[in-house]
């Protein structure tokens, strides 16, 4: 047979072989039945290895409480503040446990438990793959498998972790009946506030029994075991708030499509808000609150409630031991030491709090958190359900300084700039009225923003930031290192500070002020360790929020509010600056202040005695008006005093920009200028409470005062920047301020 013959035959057998459909080179070892035959057999293998691991993964022991450690707690210079981590639990039987409590539970966590094997496949799946891939926690497990999770396992977020799970799940399954897997999950969870168990639970948030629980408070109960921090009610935010009720409905809805619980009955459940959390035992005094402001940062740096809670941490805190000693010396001395809290009810709704910070670390040197943890948990230090009043007006001028802003006269604002101090005097350039009232309804006619500044004159810092913009000056609040919270409206009312804030957060604003305009965060923890885990704490940010010729312009006019104005309470041996404030019908009152190297916010709160509302001030502590020139101040004074020690001879360092212009000459036309102040005898006298103007109506068109009245300019400054100052002094003002400011009650936050 010839070579071309031979080819031809091979091309023929070639032909055939295709229409036989045999394949051809690769393709002949992946046909679809080697392709299901090898899918069986790594199937086959992959059971055979899980029955393996199934044989030779027994069920542990349960994890031991004595194996549990504690965490320590320390001051900045070593010495232990306090030491945590029993675990506050107590065991009971299912019979104690109401049923349809029970069945809350099941309803929120896994429906099908009752008819499952104990595991959720798809569920694990996805949480092995979470885990190799680094994508977080797992879902989906089931009521079995988290309690194999807390009661013989551990928190691990590990493949292995994960296998032993679904094993011993498995198998706890088959050994225990539905009825001790539910108990032993309802025993071993954690629900904030300390808690283990149910028991726990059940005193921690509404100080009954477990077996008296409504069906309404175990649904929230069990709501809580997915975010026991995020749904906690008194520290949740807005939104962990409605994503804790939408949890507690769903848990609900889920009882009645199981048929667990009657439409009608699920129809007349309400929300019921859990009572305020107390300290566990050893937590009293200022401890209490040092170590849950603490805990609280540790979280925002990503270590969870549930990790400290398992123990084995020594945390370090920035807080100095002398100082904090200082700080309750001083507010014991200055309003404790008046104070009758027992015996007379008005005394008893007075709270305090503040927080003093390094202003350039802004290390958390000392914090009052109130008379005590275990007598009242929440932390006025850090609470921020009260208004900041006219401690916000610095944010106001440094705002006007920073987008270089001008009055409606098109003159630049600054601390010669003469603005109409006028009570109720509508301002103008604004869409919404406002006519604020002064402190006593005091007209002080054309003035200084220095002078205004020494005085808090809320009609000049009214018509202020509506020359600067609300939206600009929130966002310049906001750089500064306020919150925004649950968002505060853009508007002229924004000048009197009718915002949230906490004394934590004002010092923090201080602090930047201080810091020559670079950012201060506030931060508890210097250090985190754990013996199996390494803690990256990460710093604050430090960026520049408003320049130092801004930063420092303010703190020079805030030298002449303790100088001359309303905080001359605060002087001492020291130089300093500060803001007095007093909010809407005296609920609370403010001093903040700083010295180069120490910055402390003040407050006082009116709080009902249940700690369920806010209430006035006035004729607590004295009679009349609470004024953040009064016992705050004397506090800022008591604890700067001991606190400074070496630092008490540290001057200011400014870069004042040049004052923008001279104040004129009083002629015949400006006999409205401010009166002579009172005397501090004068000021104490409280006058009545006067209706202030705020009208949601347009202005009257008949107003004739100007917002500004002012000379030229000098040539010399028209071009300002910033220039060294060789004196930290304020520019010159008229006569002194008003000691203590002695504001009235009414709509709007007084100075």
């Amino acid at each position: 047979m010839g070579r071309a013959e031979a080819r031809r035959a091979r091309e023929r057998g070639a032909r055939t072989a295709r229409k036989a459909g045999k394949p051809r080179g690769i393709r002949r070892f992946f046909t679809w039945k080697k392709v299901l035959g090898t899918f069986l057999g790594l199937c086959l293998l992959a059971m055979g290895a899980f029955y393996v691991v199934y044989l030779m993964v027994p069920v542990p022991k349960a994890n031991a409480e004595a194996e549990l450690q504690s965490n320590v707690y320390k001051y900045r210079d070593g010495s232990i503040l306090a030491r945590t981590g029993e675990r506050n639990r107590e065991i009971i039987g299912l019979e104690k446990i109401p049923r349809d409590v029970q069945y809350t539970f099941v309803a929120a966590e896994n429906k099908s438990f009752f008819k499952d094997h104990g595991v959720d496949l798809k569920g694990t799946a996805r949480g092995l793959l979470n885990t190799v891939t680094g994508q977080g926690k797992q879902g989906g497990s089931t009521i079995t498998q988290q309690y194999v999770k807390n009661y013989y396992l551990n928190q691990d977020q590990t493949v292995t972790r994960k296998l032993k799970e679904l094993v011993i799940s498995l198998k706890v399954d088959e050994e225990k009946g539905k009825e001790e897997i539910l108990a032993g999950y309802i025993n071993t969870s954690y629900y904030g506030r300390g808690a283990y168990g149910i028991q726990a639970a059940a005193q921690a948030y509404y100080r009954v029994d477990a077996e008296r629980l409504t069906l309404a408070q175990g649904a929230y109960l069990a709501a809580l075991l997915q975010a026991p921090n995020q749904y906690d009610w008194a520290i949740a935010t807005d939104k962990g708030k409605a994503m804790a009720k939408e949890r507690w409905a769903y848990a609900l809805n889920n009882m009645v499509e199981e048929g667990w619980l009657e439409d009608s009955v699920r129809d007349a459940q309400k929300f019921p808000e859990p009572k305020p959390p107390q300290a566990a035992p050893g937590m009293e005094g200022q401890v209490g609150y040092l170590v849950e402001a603490a805990n609280a940062e540790l979280e925002s740096q990503g270590i969870g409630d549930e990790e400290i809670k398992a123990g084995g941490w020594t945390i370090t805190l920035n807080i100095d031991k002398k100082r904090q000693q200082a700080m309750e010396k001083a507010v014991e001395g200055q309003l404790e030491a008046k104070l009758d809290r027992k015996a007379n009810k008005k005394h008893a709704t007075v709270q305090a709090g503040a927080t003093s910070v390094h202003p350039e670390s802004g290390e958390v040197l000392a914090l009052y958190g109130g008379v005590g943890a275990t007598e009242h948990w929440l932390s006025n230090a850090t609470r921020r359900d009260y208004q900041p009043a006219s401690t916000f007006k610095p944010v106001v001028l440094a705002s006007a300084l920073e987008n270089e802003a001008r009055t409606q006269d098109e003159l630049p604002i600054g601390l010669e700039t003469i603005y109409d101090g006028e009570s109720k005097r509508p301002v103008e350039g604004s869409d919404i009225a406002f006519a604020p009232e002064n402190i006593n309804d005091k007209d002080h006619g054309p003035i200084t923003v220095q002078e205004a500044t020494n005085n808090s004159v809320n009609s000049v810092y009214a018509q202020m930031i509506v020359d600067v913009g609300p939206a600009e000056t929130k966002k310049t609040a906001l750089d500064m290192g306020m919150r925004d919270g649950a968002g505060w409206p853009p508007q002229p009312a924004m000048s009197l500070g009718t915002m949230n804030a906490s004394t934590w957060d004002m010092a923090g604003v201080y602090a930047t002020l201080d810091n020559h305009g670079k950012k201060v965060t506030p931060t508890i923890v210097k250090s985190a360790e754990h013996e199996v885990r390494e803690a990256s704490l990460k710093k604050p940010s430090s960026e520049q929020a408003i320049s130092r010729g801004t930063a420092d312009t303010v703190t020079s006019a805030l030298q002449g509010v303790v100088k001359e104005g309303s905080g001359v309470a605060a002087a001492g041996d020291y130089q300093a600056a500060g803001k007095t404030g007093t909010s809407e019908n005296n609920k609370s009152a403010w001093y903040v202040g700083y010295t180069p190297k120490l910055v402390t916010a003040v407050a006082l709160f009116g709080e009902k005695s249940d700690g369920t509302g806010q209430v006035t001030l006035t004729d607590t502590i004295n009679e009349g008006r609470a004024n953040g020139g009064a016992i705050p101040a004397a506090i800022w004074k008591a604890y700067t005093t001991g606190a400074l020690g070496g630092d008490a001879d540290a001057t200011f360092d400014l870069e004042v920009k040049e004052p923008v212009q001279s104040r004129p000459s009083p002629t015949a036309s400006q006999s409205s200028a401010p009166a002579p102040s009172p005397t501090p005898s004068e000021t104490a006298e409280e006058s009545p409470d006067p209706e202030p103007t705020t009208s949601s109506s347009p202005p009257p068109a008949t107003s004739s005062a100007p917002p500004t009245t002012s000379a030229p300019p000098p040539a010399t400054s028209s071009s300002p920047g910033p220039t060294t100052s060789s004196s930290s002094s304020p520019p010159a003002t008229g006569g002194p301020g008003e000691p203590g400011e002695p504001g009235l009650p009414g709509l709007n936050p007084r100075p």
